[in-house]
C-alpha cells in the first residue's frame, strides 16, 4: 500500500458496493474521502471487513431500495468477476451474478454520483466477442456518464504479482471530463522474495515434499519481471507448477487445485511451499496491520478476489486530479511517487 501525504479527497464521499475486503476503501480513505455505505452479502467477508472498518451493510444490494442509500460523490464496484473469469464457466450476464452490475446502475441513477469505479477481471473486457464491455459503456453512457477502461497489470505498478485486471472509470456528464488518463507503468523495483515472511514458524506447514518433484535446468539465480518456473509436481497442471521467488508471482486465485493451489508454489530456502495468506495480503496490497481471516482457505478465497490496493491508488490519483481540474483549484505537491519503495511491508508480521 502507498503512502499518501496529501488528501486530496478529503471532503469526498463515496460508497463501497461488493465491498470485499475493503481494497476500494483503503484506496480511497488513504487520500481522504470519506466512506458512507458498504456492503457485502457473503458472511465470511462481512466478519472480516467489520473486524477492520467497524461496519458494514448485511443485506443482499438487489433487495436494498436504492432510495436508502446516502448521496455520495463516488461509487466504487468491484462486482462480482466469476462469471466473466477465465477460471469460471465465463456466462456474463446470462448468470445471475453478472447481472448485479444493474444494481450498480440503478443506485447510479438515483444518486447520481460524479464518479464511478469500477474493477472487474481481464477477461470482461473481451466477453462475447467485447459485447459485454459494450453493454456497460452505453448503459453509463445512457445514465449520463463519460466512460473510460483500460486493463492494467499490478506488475507495472509496484507489485510483483501478474494480475491483469479491467478498470472503469466514469465520470457523470456535466463535470465535462472528456479525457482520463490512467496511471504510467514504471520499472519494478521489488521481486516475490521481498514480500515473503522472515518467520519460518508461521510456514513451516506450507512446505511441500513430494517423490514426483521434478525441477528443471534453469540455475535460480536471475531475477526477471515474469514468473519464472523451476519444476512441477505431478504433471504440472494448475497448482503444480514451481516457482523462482526471484521473478514475481503468478495470479493468486480464490479457487482451483493442485498442492500449491490459489497461490503456486515456489522454491524457498531450497524447499517447496505455497504462498502463506500474508504473503498473498501482501501481494493484494494490504499493509500488514490489516487483519486477515485466520480460517487459511477463507483467506485464500477472499484475497484471490481482491483487488491490489497499490493499482487502485494509482488511479484514484489520477481521479482525484481529474476532480480538482474541474474545482479549478491548485493542484498540490501529493508527495506520491509512482515507485514500489512506498509500499508499507511492516515487519511486526
Amino acid at each position: 500500500m502507498l503512502e499518501i501525504k496529501d488528501k486530496l479527497l478529503k471532503d469526498i464521499t463515496f460508497i463501497d458496493l461488493f465491498a470485499g475486503l475493503g481494497g476500494f476503501r483503503l484506496s480511497l480513505e488513504s487520500f481522504g474521502a470519506k466512506c458512507v455505505y458498504s456492503n457485502d452479502w457473503d458472511k465470511a467477508v462481512q466478519k472480516i471487513y467489520e473486524s477492520n472498518f467497524g461496519s458494514i451493510t448485511k443485506e443482499d444490494i438487489t433487495k436494498i431500495n436504492e432510495e436508502i442509500i446516502p448521496y455520495h460523490d463516488i461509487l466504487c464496484a468491484g462486482f462480482p468477476c466469476q462469471p466473466f473469469s477465465i477460471s469460471g464457466k465465463k456466462q456474463g450476464f446470462k448468470d445471475t451474478r453478472g447481472t448485479l452490475f444493474f444494481d450498480v446502475v440503478r443506485i447510479v441513477r438515483a444518486k447520481q454520483p460524479k464518479v464511478v469505479f469500477m474493477e472487474n477481471v481481464k477477461n470482461f473486457a473481451s466477453h462475447d466477442n467485447g459485447r459485454t464491455l459494450n453493454i456497460v459503456k452505453k448503459t453509463m453512457v445512457d445514465s449520463g456518464y463519460t466512460f473510460f477502461s483500460k486493463v492494467l497489470n499490478a506488475v507495472d505498478f509496484g507489485i510483483p504479482q501478474k494480475r491483469e485486471r479491467i478498470y472503469m472509470v466514469c465520470f457523470r456528464k456535466d463535470l465535462n471530463i472528456s479525457d482520463f488518463k490512467y496511471p504510467e507503468p514504471f520499472k519494478l523495483e521489488k521481486h516475490l522474495e521481498d514480500f515473503l515472511l522472515k518467520n519460518e514458524a508461521l510456514t513451516k506447514e506450507l512446505y511441500v515434499k513430494r517423490d514426483d518433484t521434478i525441477f528443471n535446468t534453469k540455475e535460480d539465480n536471475k531475477y526477471d519481471n515474469k514468473p519464472i518456473r523451476l519444476g512441477i509436481v505431478n504433471k504440472g497442471g494448475q497448482g503444480e507448477r514451481i516457482y523462482s521467488t526471484k521473478g514475481i508471482a503468478i495470479t493468486l486465485s480464490a479457487y482451483g487445485g493442485g498442492v500449491f493451489s490459489k497461490t503456486g508454489g515456489y522454491l524457498i530456502n531450497g524447499k517447496t511451499r505455497k504462498l502463506h495468506p500474508r504473503e498473498c495480503a501482501r501481494l493484494m496490497g494490504f499493509p500488514d496491520s490489516y487483519k486477515i481471516s485466520e480460517n487459511k482457505n477463507q483467506a485464500y478465497k477472499q484475497l484471490g478476489n481482491s483487488v491490489v490496493v497499490d493499482v487502485l491508488q494509482l488511479i484514484t490519483y489520477q481521479i482525484a486530479l481529474s476532480l480538482i481540474q474541474v474545482n479549478k483549484t491548485v493542484i498540490p505537491d501529493t508527495g506520491l511517487v509512482q515507485t514500489s519503495t512506498n509500499h508499507l511491508l511492516s515487519a511486526s508480521v
